[in-house]
């Protein structure tokens, strides 16, 4: 066989003067492990090499081709079928020249004479088309056709085929420079085709990188499952979609979300784990995909439309919480890359579905948490006294901010006589619902030893020994309980660990120091006594430490000192008045910081 440069070529027109081959052989082959190379072919190579490399682009890379094939043999039907290892059919990637029917057309391996040069990888010139078995006829007009195998490392990629309505049309020369070209051509086409790839998966994984982020952002159920439907079609075209979740039990699938056809919908439906395809899918713990639903006996007919389905399970620490389904009105329209891709997504939607799930019991529970603290802080307050009592000689004033909801300070007012009462100042260790749980403790305690009316120091001593008996780990009060004669204006003050009173007397202050250990500490434990005559205009102060340890945005602490100043500054004024002055002013100085502890505080003056 003679070689033939492409100047030569070029120098014959497509129609009128051209010669066909004088070859009676209408199904010429030549062997492509044996082409001789002439120096105008490698001229040819070379240039042809150069003009493939310079992209990677598939549509650009098979437009070249074809620009390529042209300029050595002038034609006006062209097609490169790429083989679909997946159903092993050639289908018509780039064409010029074809009908649209022709371009749908799909030809399995020996099929045609694109399916037969496929199939022995050798390829086929025909000088008449009507004298092959081989020939469809797709296009009457067509008369001669040349087809050659492109191959990369061994590989099969396709078939590139050229049709004439000239009878004769092609030469072996062109057969020839066709295979000689023939495996650059395939290499260009498959390094295009993995660059696609490698690009395609990189998109991916940039995609399922924005959707794991966005899902675990989402922490209401229904938003998130339907924004997984959403997500989903950026990566699988598909038509029908639903998110089935698994019951309590684990044996019926419910459907959470649907998607049919562009519109969402939820139907109310249930599956037992023991029927359907994604029951199938739960009990073998495996993706499903099925070509065709009508030709499965476990499908269901939910859906009408749907001819193929794919159903992947969600996992979640070793156990299935449900199944995303996918299905189509084409057959075969999920391959095993759509498996590959729902597999991967599916172990970032069970965990944000869990998650959602989580967020959705915990809010629950806060929400019965909240109900159960407004109700104890109601509870709280019941048990705290609504006002102080009155005396001819005496007038009292408290006032409570608890840091949390409910708090952990107490405070009472035991009627001990008709010229006696108690009060009573505590601060429970810990903060919130143990801590005003523990106060009603002591408080419960406090009132029933009150009946037989003991003196401070032994009250204390009486409440230190309960707690002792009731002992509860990191648990204890500090408490300041005194005892005020309105007869003859004494007070008679024990201490267990509280803040001391700051007691003041025309314009003077000073600190009553009374100390003690705290309630529940150390058994056994015994307790001073105190006792202070008053005069008419005296002020007593007692405050949990919240007020005196209050901050303001320096670090700084109120402390007694300020604290002394504003109460004999205020000495002359109603207890009351002192009582919301010495608060707001406490206030002022946090300047909006939050409170960290309780502030309470109980005003006595003397009239």
């Amino acid at each position: 066989m003679s070689s033939i440069s492409p100047e030569r070529l070029n120098e014959s027109p497509i129609e009128g003067d051209y010669r066909p081959s004088s070859s009676n052989n209408p199904h010429a082959r030549i062997d492509a492990q044996n082409v001789r190379v002439e120096p105008a072919d490698l001229t040819y190579l070379v240039q042809l090499a150069d003009a493939l490399n310079t992209t990677l682009d598939l549509q650009t890379l098979l437009e070249r081709t074809s620009e390529l094939v042209r300029a050595i043999i002038p034609y006006r039907i062209f097609a490169i079928f790429l083989l679909n290892d997946r159903t092993h059919e050639l289908r018509m990637r780039f064409q010029i020249g074809h009908t649209a029917e022709t371009q749908r057309m799909r030809f399995p391996l020996g099929k045609g004479v694109v399916g037969q040069v496929a199939l022995t990888r050798q390829p086929m010139l025909l000088n008449d088309v009507r004298t092959s078995e081989y020939y469809i006829d797709a296009n009457p007009g067509v008369r001669s056709e040349l087809a050659v195998p492109l191959i990369a490392k061994n590989r099969l990629i396709g078939v590139l085929d050229i049709e004439s309505e000239q009878e004769g049309y092609f030469r072996e020369e062109h057969l020839h420079l066709l295979v000689l070209t023939a495996s650059r051509i395939a290499q260009a086409i498959e390094n295009a085709r993995l660059y696609t790839r490698v690009s395609r998966q990189a998109q991916t994984l940039t995609v399922l990188n924005e959707i794991s982020a966005e899902l675990t952002s989402i922490l209401e159920l229904d938003p998130l499952l339907a924004r997984i439907g959403q997500l989903l079609r950026r990566l699988i075209d598909y038509q029908m979609f639903s998110i089935m979740l698994l019951d309590d039990k684990g044996e019926t699938l419910i459907t959470r979300y649907a998607w049919r056809f562009g519109y969402a919908h939820a139907p109310l439906r249930r599956i037992p784990i023991t029927s359907g395809l994604v029951g199938a899918a739960v009990r073998e713990w495996r993706p499903i995909n099925v070509p065709d639903v009508h030709k499965d006996p476990r499908y269901l007919p939910m859906n009408p439309e749907t001819r193929s389905e794919l159903i992947v399970p969600l996992f979640h620490k070793g156990r299935i919480i449900g199944v995303l389904d996918l299905e189509h009105t084409r057959t075969a329209f999920f391959n095993e890359e759509h498996g590959k891709l729902l597999t991967t997504m599916a172990a970032q939607v069970a965990i944000a579905i869990e998650n959602a799930r989580l967020y959705q019991a915990v809010k629950r529970q806060e929400q019965q948490l909240e109900r159960d603290i407004a109700m104890a802080r109601e509870v709280q307050l019941r048990l705290l006294p609504t006002a102080p009592p009155e005396h001819p000689n005496m007038e009292m004033a408290v006032r409570f901010l608890p840091a949390r909801t409910i708090g952990g300070d107490l405070y009472d007012f035991i009627d001990y006589g008709a010229n006696e009462t108690a009060i009573v100042l505590g601060d429970v260790s810990g903060k919130a619902a143990p801590a005003a749980l523990f106060a009603a403790l002591v408080s419960g305690i406090m009132r029933s030893a009150a009946a037989q009316r003991p003196e401070p120091a032994a009250m204390l001593v009486t409440l230190n020994d309960a707690l002792q008996e009731r002992r509860l780990e990191s648990q204890y009060v500090a408490l300041l309980f005194a005892l005020w004669n309105d007869e003859n204006r004494t007070l008679k003050v024990a201490n267990s660990g509280a803040v001391q009173p700051i007691f003041c007397r025309g314009g003077e202050s000073i600190t009553v120091k009374a100390e003690g250990f705290p309630l529940g500490l150390f058994p056994g434990a015994t307790y001073e006594e105190f006792s202070v005559s008053t005069q008419p205009g005296d002020a007593i102060i007692f405050m949990s430490d919240g007020i005196l340890d209050a901050e303001n945005a320096k670090g700084e602490m109120y402390g007694q000192e300020r604290l002394a100043e504003m109460l004999c500054s205020l000495r002359e004024q109603p207890a009351a008045r002192i009582a919301d002055a010495i608060l707001a002013d406490v206030t002022r100085f946090q300047g909006g910081q939050d409170r960290f502890d309780d502030e309470t505080i109980i005003v006595l003056r003397v009239r």
